[in-house]
């Protein structure tokens, strides 16, 4: 048998009272501190640790016993978070139409676009720094696992989690540049042994 417990309930089931907020309220609170990042340990404290420590029973023990130990880590981080709502609040009587228009056509069209492009962009970023040519493979040299050139040179594009898959059974017998897609971009590593061929171009 398997069950689930949400939140809501566990505190109803430990009679813990919980706060009522207005409609959104804890979608923007809870946006705000992620970008004052007014709940990191740093600020309040390393959460796993501390529940570790903690040897009481009630809630009210807890909170007690967290407050000797971080007096104004409750406060320092409300106004964090309350800076930047401020920050929300500036900017928000900007957006009109033409600028939510832009933003979800950047989301819809040109992040998609990028998403599915994005190797053009390393094999040219890559050429530019050692002043080279690159291209983009001919569907031929693709069914060979070449993704395109830099130079003369032949490569392969593959993320950085098949460098731990050595069980695959496809081999690749050119050059491989790996890459990490991440929050803001791309994380590229070009291999030395290939960067060594490119100082050569």
């Amino acid at each position: 048998m398997e069950l689930k417990i949400k939140i809501d309930e566990i505190k109803k089931l430990m009679e813990i009272e919980t706060p009522e907020f207005p409609k959104y309220a804890t979608q923007i609170i809870n946006l705000a501190n992620q970008n004052a990042q007014a709940t990191r340990p740093k600020v309040v404290g390393q959460m796993s640790e501390l529940i570790k420590e903690f040897t009481g029973k009630t809630l009210q023990e807890r909170e007690e016993w967290y407050l000797k130990k971080h007096p104004e880590a409750i406060d320092i981080a409300t106004q964090k978070i309350l800076e930047m709502i401020d920050n929300f609040r500036e900017v928000i009587n900007q957006i009109d139409e033409n600028m939510v228009r832009q933003w979800v056509r950047d989301l819809v069209i040109v992040k998609t676009f990028i998403g599915l492009r994005f190797q053009e962009a390393i094999l040219k970023k890559i050429a530019n720094m050692f002043n080279t040519e690159y291209r983009l493979s001919t569907p031929e040299e693709e069914s060979k696992g070449i993704d395109g050139y830099i130079g003369n040179i032949p490569i392969s594009l593959k993320p950085i989690s098949y460098k731990q898959k050595d069980m695959l059974p496809e081999k690749i017998y050119v050059d491989i540049i790996f890459y990490e897609k991440q929050k803001d971009g791309l994380k590229i590593i070009v291999p030395s042994s290939l960067g060594e061929k490119l100082k050569q171009l």
